[in-house]
């Protein structure tokens, strides 16, 4: 199996769950549906074109390396004209995930990994305002699995958040999210998060069963040194 990181980092990022118009929620963590749909993006799919509902098979898995806090955004909108409506929307703020998608067809691990370099439509993390921060970080790795890669994977939170937290401890817990089936020992629950139908006339979803762990993260030799404050360096 080949498989494929990509961090995730943007001022914004929100990931829908069940919603209404007045209030639009996020998920703590990227979607797998999210994830399909930046990369059919990517590869220049349009919504109705049946190649996305393959792209369910890749093996899935995100690590939330820097979950973020909650932003609730008050908007006023006009329904109907003369008519208003209040709205709520959240968003993930100052939030850094990496995702690892693996599949057998190698091909296929590489054209999107080419792909999300050179995008057909805009790339976008949940909402199309929420742009990432500049080009993707990715990185592939052979005969490992999602889980298997970001088990092993330094930690990857923004230089400044990793500083402020090496300075009060030793090690770090971080959650995985995954494809159950990657996660075999660990209890799984559904997650409505399947895509059947990406249609704007006719969106919809299945279930997919998921499961989590928590890891422990140790900084790094390079990363230990960079929590070294030397105030009189800067006279």
């Amino acid at each position: 199996m080949k498989t494929l990181t990509i961090r995730l980092t943007a001022p914004l990022q929100a990931y829908g769950n069940e919603a209404t118009f007045d209030w639009r929620t996020t998920d703590p963590a990227p979607t797998k549906s999210a994830i399909i749909g930046m990369v059919a993006a990517a590869l220049g799919y349009q919504r109705t074109d049946p190649r996305i509902v393959a792209l369910n098979g890749l093996n899935f898995a995100v690590r939330l390396d820097q979950p973020g806090r909650t932003l609730t955004d008050y908007q006023t909108v006009e329904w109907k004209p003369g008519t208003r409506k209040i709205t709520h929307r959240e968003y993930l703020q100052d939030a850094v995930f990496v995702v690892a998608l693996g599949s057998d067809d190698e091909q296929l691990i590489t054209a999107i990994q080419r792909a999300l370099r050179h995008p057909q439509f805009q790339l976008y993390l949940g909402r199309r305002s929420n742009a990432p921060a500049g080009v993707l970080q990715m990185e592939t790795y052979a005969a490992q699995s999602p889980v298997e890669v970001l088990e092993q994977l330094s930690w990857r939170a923004a230089d400044w958040y990793q500083r402020r937290y090496w300075r009060h401890a030793e090690s770090v817990r971080v959650e995985i999210i995954a494809d159950a089936d990657l996660l075999p020992h660990q209890h799984s629950g559904l997650a409505r998060d399947r895509v059947v139908s990406f249609d704007q006339r006719d969106r919809r979803y299945g279930y997919r069963a998921v499961a989590t762990e928590t890891i422990t993260l140790r900084p790094t030799a390079s990363q230990q040194a960079d929590t070294e404050h030397d105030p009189f360096s800067v006279l």
